[in-house]
């Protein structure tokens, strides 16, 4: 999945960008949007692969787009920056966490950014809308283009209370009626405080986590310059500025996970791969992460969750504990499920 990297400009957007993908930002790309892919450690997926000694392990990742800062005094120009972000599947909302002691005013500045772009979108197809509805119409038409405007009317109304979408709560057919529009409200959000030097050892505000109770806080920057070092120096410098060790492995399952995604895996002698899937998703979608024609000819799917595969030690033994499984085509995918996706040619 693609996950966008957004904030005001000076919150070190780039340098998280940096620290998470490896990739060294380009300038020439700051206004356009620069992609990076970061590998999910996953200790579930080197535990399989020093099982099974494969040919290949591959571990599932998250593309990073890093986007250009908004401007915090001149707000016109930034509808056109979040609109690079329509179509990440989530956004990573960096927090100036080094020379800007507001924490919860960032993130609420930074909301009301995603509601005033979503609302011109909106707004300006309600105008298209009522343009047409002033025309001549086929009556099913004419019904079809009042229940549309009735529902952005709905949409733009919760924008100007200074609320989001997903407070309305959307049915299925009304979420799939607006999905065009790729409403950046509606997308999942990890809040991240990228930590002054100053501020490695501080609790987070209360007030930032009452907006944003799992929000995630780390010096993108200092790691990156530790990491630089020699070892001996390395060491030296956590001890003395009190810090366990790096964090960025953890920051990327967490920002994988709050995405609403899960892994699965595939395993044996030539490769042990984890994918990614939307949670609650079932064998066929899992399925079609693999290959589109898995999916179209799915049969079944052999199942064994990791922590039963890992207790028991092998296939067989999963089969004669009973903890492996045959699932059909609703089944919903577990994270850590071990399949094998047996489909008709």
């Amino acid at each position: 999945m693609k996950v966008g990297i957004v904030g005001f400009s000076g919150s070190g957007k780039s340098s998280v960008f940096q620290w998470l993908t490896g990739v060294k930002p380009d300038p020439s790309k700051s206004q356009t949007g620069q992609t990076g892919i970061a590998r999910i450690p996953d200790p579930r997926l080197d535990w399989l692969s020093a099982k099974f000694q494969p040919k290949k392990t591959t571990p599932t990742t998250i593309e990073f787009l890093d986007t250009p800062g908004l401007l915090a005094t001149e707000r016109r120009d930034n509808p056109r920056r979040l609109g690079i972000l329509r179509e990440s599947g989530g956004l990573l909302v960096i927090l100036n966490g080094f020379n800007e002691p507001d924490l919860a005013g960032q993130l609420r500045r930074f909301r009301e950014e995603l509601m005033f772009a979503d609302l011109e979108i909106v707004g300006n197809r309600i105008g298209k809308l009522r343009d047409q509805l002033r025309k001549p119409r086929p009556a099913k038409q004419k019904e079809i283009d009042e229940q549309e405007l009735a529902l952005l009317e709905r949409i733009a109304a919760a924008f100007e209370a200074n609320q989001s979408p997903a407070t309305l709560g959307l049915k299925p057919e009304e979420e799939k009626a607006i999905r065009s529009f790729q409403l950046l409200t509606l997308k999942p959000e990890q809040a991240f405080v990228n930590l002054g030097d100053d501020r490695l050892n501080c609790p987070l505000p209360a007030e930032l986590l009452a907006l944003e109770p799992n929000t995630l806080a780390a010096p993108a920057k200092l790691e990156m310059e530790l990491n630089d070092l020699p070892e001996e120096d390395r060491q030296m410098f956590i001890a003395d500025l009190g810090l366990t060790g790096f964090v960025r492995d953890d920051i990327l399952r967490r920002v994988f996970s709050s995405m609403g995604q899960i892994v699965f895996f595939t395993v044996g002698e030539d490769e042990c791969r984890a994918w990614s899937m939307p949670a609650g998703a079932d064998a066929v979608i899992g399925a079609s992460q693999i290959h589109t024609d898995l999916a179209r000819g799915f049969v079944r799917a052999e199942v064994v969750g990791y922590d039963d595969f890992q207790r028991v030690g092998s296939m067989k033994e999963a089969k004669t504990h009973g903890v492996y499984r045959l699932e059909g085509k609703t089944y919903l995918v577990h994270d850590g499920d071990i399949m094998h996706i047996l489909a008709s040619t």
